[in-house]
């Protein structure tokens, strides 16, 4: 064994080694209970940044524990390949996204067996592969064949120059992100799926995800938005069409002072007809990002549209406002503004002189002004008629009462989940299989047909999709009728990739089926590990595909991962790690330096998973220093110690049983930080308390017999440390392991056992407090008694200072703890 940590070496051995042996290969056939670890798969966009090894280190760590548990584990890896910054790359570089895409794949493939992460690599799958969106346009068809698959014309933010649909985020300012070209709000027909007719399902199945933490279950709960409200109908003066609106208030329906509609909202298009002011303005309104998210934020603007609603209880006129905070996407295009009940209604109504009606007051007598703010809270009803007096819970039943015997309205459910939109007018992504007919409509890809697969003789000009015109792969004839017809040009969302990706993982080589038993086997994923930004979108989809291939009876799980895991970000200067901000660490200079395990070692130890981590070069340098320590103190113990006498507890000195009894309290800790809270960072922590008291321990004074069991409490310490460490550093541990004299890899034993009776103590030490303040320390045997640890406490001299002369009141005692002696 070399007496110097020679970092690169040792990796390439221990890697060569698990590769060569198949040591991560999971297997079905095993009696094992099974444990399916996984990462969230990453975009290969050329290199891995410090986020994807904190994320994937996490993974490999638990997962390797778990193999040390005696489970059958499966920790696969692949990538979700498709995406528009691959076609921008392929415009910017030259080349065609498949071939950046596969380039990039086979690098970070690379940069992640660097970092020794235990992965089934013949479980390997990339997303922009044919033979795997093969099966997801094939699920699209019975989809569609269902019903839940569909076609509407839907409002979205379209660039002009570029030709194509922008997410809310790509719009900056009003402008396409790309090309700085002024994006418009256009309706276009999307493909959907009716996420919403799972709406209930998804919510109360929350209530079973007692492994994922409390606030992605509650942001989920928010995004899904169920609520209890009434549905209602103002009708408009003049017209025969009336408003139908939707409020979770209704006890506040009498303080209505105007009515707010959507600049694409039938109303709106009507006044735009006659003046050219409203026309300017809902032109303005379609040029402006409009997202829930930034309509919390942006400046609220309206004007006046010239019509008025008649309110259905008191028939009041109520002037309809045009306002770029209603989405058409959303409800139904309208809303009811009580400026004085709610603070966005109440500073539009400031903002352009409207009527603010105060009808709800505090419950408990109070006053407030609503001169200054909207009083949001329920209370009791004021200046609404018959319903004066009523609590807001009460008058909402009678409200809704009156509107439903006389037709104007009713009690509903609804939802803030909207179905979730699934196509694209992009190239890299996979092909929507649906063929056009003039005669027979829309047309399902004959499954013989399947994959419908991407032209690869494009030419990409970031300006639409080139498919749009690409005549070979647009025209075809119709499976129906034979007659020509024309391919849909739109691809998926990579929503639809990520959402299912994880099934796929149990059965990558089935070429017949989406899936097969082994998905039954392998699900769900026992530990999902990704970041908080992924909380809602990617998540929710994930556990809606999941019911879906429940539904099709291709699966039989409910929810796809059991317990999951959001780690925070990493952070250099305070600020999260970006390209942009030119504040980048890249990984694998770090490993050419260090070592892949001195990066794990800092990254696991810098902050809990669920924390920021702040970069810190010092830091590296300190875990580098570590892992040469440790490699030292076990080469030195080898190259003293040819002969490891067998231990036996009887016969250890009162300093060699500390050692051991430090030991197990270490191994006590990692079981528990590890397995259960996994707090990495305390596992590290406490095995560098222990290895600096192997450094500290001196044996010396001992007889040699006791000197022969020093050698063996030392052998056993840093052998429990190997041991402890070799999920976080397994590497220098796979070495360490065989130097102590092993010939089994130390990544296929057992994790180790605590020792009951190296724990037990012949005396213990507790703190000793005079009303409260500490005053000293006392040793007594653990098995003391009461009266006994009292009279030791009040007899000690140091203790005696502080009470001679004064009354002893009482005296508590905390087992193993601490003593409190109160005077007076």
């Amino acid at each position: 064994m070399e007496n110097q940590y020679n970092p690169q070496h040792v990796e390439e051995k221990a890697q060569h080694f698990w590769e060569h042996n198949k040591t991560f290969q999971a297997i079905e056939s095993s009696k094992k209970p099974k444990y399916y670890c996984l990462s969230m798969f990453p975009y290969p966009s050329g290199q891995l940044h410090m986020g994807h090894v904190r994320n994937y280190t996490i993974g490999d760590v638990i997962s390797r524990y778990q193999r040390m548990q005696g489970k059958n584990v499966m920790q696969p890896m692949g990538w979700d390949a498709f995406g528009l910054p691959a076609e921008n790359a392929a415009m910017a570089h030259g080349v065609h996204p498949a071939d950046w895409t596969y380039d990039n794949i086979a690098y970070m493939r690379d940069q992640l067996k660097r970092l020794g992460f235990g992965y089934d690599w013949t479980r390997d799958l990339a997303t922009c592969d044919p033979d795997y969106y093969r099966w997801e346009q094939w699920f699209f068809l019975r989809l569609f064949e269902k019903g839940i698959a569909y076609k509407k014309t839907s409002a979205v933010n379209w660039c002009p120059n570029d030709q194509t649909v922008l997410a809310n985020e790509q719009v900056i300012d009003g402008c396409c992100w790309r090309c700085d070209t002024a994006v418009e709000r256009k309706e276009i027909p999307q493909w959907f799926l009716r996420i919403t007719d799972y709406a209930d399902e998804l919510l109360e199945s929350l209530d079973k995800l007692d492994g994922w933490p409390e606030k992605v279950r509650t942001m989920q709960r928010n995004w899904i938005g169920r609520s209890q409200g009434v549905e209602l109908d103002f009708a408009v003066e003049g017209h025969s069409n009336s408003l139908t609106v939707y409020t979770t208030r209704p006890d506040t329906l009498m303080g209505v002072t105007y009515v707010a509609v959507a600049a694409e909202h039938p109303l709106a298009t009507l006044a735009a007809e006659s003046s050219t002011t409203i026309a300017d303005f809902v032109q303005s309104c379609k040029v402006t990002q409009a997202s829930e998210a930034t309509l919390e934020t942006m400046e609220k603007k309206g004007i006046d549209s010239g019509f008025t609603a008649i309110h259905p209880i008191s028939g009041k006129q109520v002037p309809i406002w045009i306002a770029n905070f209603v989405l058409m996407g959303y409800g139904t295009g309208a809303v009811m503004a009580v400026p004085a009940h709610d603070q966005r209604d109440y500073e539009f109504a400031r903002q352009y002189a409207l009527n603010i009606e105060q009808v709800i007051i505090p419950a408990d007598g109070s006053s407030f002004d609503c001169s200054e703010s909207a009083y949001t809270e329920k209370g009791r009803l004021t200046n609404s008629g018959q319903f004066d007096d009523l609590s807001s819970e009460d008058a909402f039943e009678a409200i809704a009462k009156v509107l439903q015997d006389s037709g104007h309205g009713k009690k509903t459910t609804n939802y803030r989940l909207r179905d979730w939109g699934v196509s694209r007018q992009r190239y890299w992504g996979a092909p929507i299989p649906i063929i056009y007919c003039d005669d027979c409509g829309a047309v399902p890809v004959p499954e013989t047909d399947l994959p419908v697969t991407l032209p690869k003789d494009v030419e990409l000009s970031g300006s639409g999709s080139p498919l749009v015109g690409h005549q070979q792969f647009v025209n075809t004839s119709c499976p129906k009728c034979g007659k020509a017809a024309q391919r849909e040009t739109d691809t998926f969302d990579t929503f639809m990739e990520s959402s299912w990706y994880f099934a796929r993982f149990a059965c990558p080589d089935n070429q017949q089926n989406m899936l097969d038993e082994r998905a039954d086997f392998w699900l769900p994923v026992d530990q999902y590990i990704g970041g908080i930004e992924h909380a809602i979108l990617h998540l929710l989809y994930a556990r809606f595909y999941t019911k879906l291939l429940r539904d099709e009876g291709v699966i039989t799980h409910d929810e796809p991962f059991a317990n999951l895991l959001t780690q925070g970000m990493v952070l250099k200067d305070g600020a999260k790690m970006s390209k942009s901000k030119g504040n980048t660490v890249d990984p694998q200079d770090l490993i050419e330096r260090y070592g892949a395990d001195t990066v794990r070692l800092f990254t696991m130890f810098a902050a809990p998973p669920e924390q920021s981590l702040e970069w810190s070069e010092s830091g590296v340098e300190g875990a580098y220093r570590f892992l040469k320590r440790l490699w030292k103190q076990v080469t030195d113990f080898i190259n003293n110690h040819q002969q490891i006498p067998e231990l036996d507890a009887t016969l250890l000195t009162p300093e060699q049983s500390d050692l051991r009894r430090k030991t197990y309290q270490t191994l006590d800790k990692a079981t528990r930080d590890i397995g259960k809270r996994k707090t990495f960072n305390t596992v590290i922590a406490a095995n560098m308390e222990l290895l600096n008291s192997i450094s500290r321990f001196a044996d010396n004074q001992a007889a040699e017999a006791n000197q022969q069991q020093g050698v063996a409490v030392r052998h056993e310490a840093l052998e429990l440390i190997v041991l402890m460490l070799s999920p976080i550093i397994p590497h220098m541990c796979h070495a360490l392991w065989l130097a102590l004299g092993h010939t089994e890899p130390v990544v296929d034993v057992a994790w180790p056992s605590v020792d009951e009776t190296a724990l037990q103590q012949d005396a213990v030490e507790l703190v000793v407090q005079v009303n409260g303040k500490r005053r000293g320390s006392i040793e007594v045997s653990t098995n003391a008694s009461k009266d006994e640890i009292e009279q030791i406490a009040i007899q000690n001299n140091q203790i005696q200072r502080f009470i001679e002369g004064k009354q002893v009141k009482r005296v508590i005692v905390v087992p193993g703890r601490l003593i409190n002696i109160v005077v007076g």
